[in-house]
């Protein structure tokens, strides 16, 4: 699996929109944590949900 994404990006849960924009903290295996501005830090199982970022 590639990530388009790396600690610093932001990025939108497009299952989640009201959580509004987050920012990757650390990327773990699958495991991509997310402190998101409406609903705080959020540990988001790759494999299951694709974030989208933000250019």
């Amino acid at each position: 699996m590639i990530l388009d994404y790396e600690p610093g990006d932001k990025v939108t849960n497009p299952n989640n929109k009201d959580w509004g924009i987050g920012q990757v903290q650390s990327i773990i295996n699958d495991k991509v944590t997310v402190n998101f501005e409406n609903a705080g830090k959020k540990v988001i199982h790759a494999k299951n949900v694709e974030l989208k970022r933000i250019k």
